[in-house]
């Protein structure tokens, strides 16, 4: 019998879009889509468990080895940089990273940038290689609203439609970098499950060129 391939899904929209790409991949677990509040599934004749997780935490569960595989945005792997091996862009979950600002905003360099943000290392990196001096607002939510109350002066954040931003009066100003999701393997899994990691990964490949 084949060895128990643990994945991490990420909760949500996009985890049952990956669920249903593994689905179709050749790993089925019924069970997943049943109502219920459990957050473990398996199918021992397919020698899959799923797990749903918090998305940010996917790559955690995958780089400590609790699981061998898991789907991450590419904002959480550029921001934590967890040691994994990063395999292939589904390219599903499609946004952008950006910096908005208000619609009259004009950077003057002879002051510090106030930049708030929930991805403080994309931020730091990203001003850093423009050599602007910067300093760092560290928020969990409503990041939109902290240039308005005169919080700082710009924001980085993940920019979808543009909806929120617009209706904010706010604009992009800068693209620093397209995100969508990954998937991604723990690198002892990678080494002992390489067979069926990497089959995996061809099929999936497959299905995102299909689109």
């Amino acid at each position: 019998m084949k060895q128990m391939l643990n994945v991490a899904l990420p909760k949500g929209r996009l985890g049952e879009k990956v669920y249903d790409m593994f689905e179709k991949a050749g790993y089925p677990c019924p069970s997943i889509k049943e109502v219920n509040r459990k957050l473990i599934f398996e199918n021992e004749n397919c020698s899959v468990r799923y797990f749903w997780v918090k998305p940010s935490d996917v790559a955690i569960y995958v780089e400590r080895g609790a699981a061998d595989i898991g789907v991450a945005g590419k904002d959480i792997l550029l921001e934590y940089e967890p040691d994994i091996y990063e395999l292939l862009d589904l390219n599903i979950g499609k946004c952008n990273m950006a910096v908005a600002a208000k619609k009259d905003f004009r950077d003057d360099n002879s002051k510090t940038l106030r930049v708030a943000t929930k991805f403080s290392n994309i931020a730091a990196g990203y001003y850093l290689s423009k050599g602007r001096d910067i300093d760092i607002i560290h928020l969990n939510g409503s990041i939109e609203i902290a240039p308005i109350l005169g919080l700082s002066d710009v924001i980085v954040d993940i920019v979808e439609t543009g909806t929120t931003l617009k209706e904010n009066d706010l604009k992009v100003i800068k693209i620093i970098a397209p995100i969508s999701a990954r998937f991604i393997a723990n690198k002892a899994s990678y080494k002992f499950k390489f067979n069926e990691i990497e089959a995996l990964v061809k099929n999936l490949a497959q299905q995102t060129t299909e689109d």
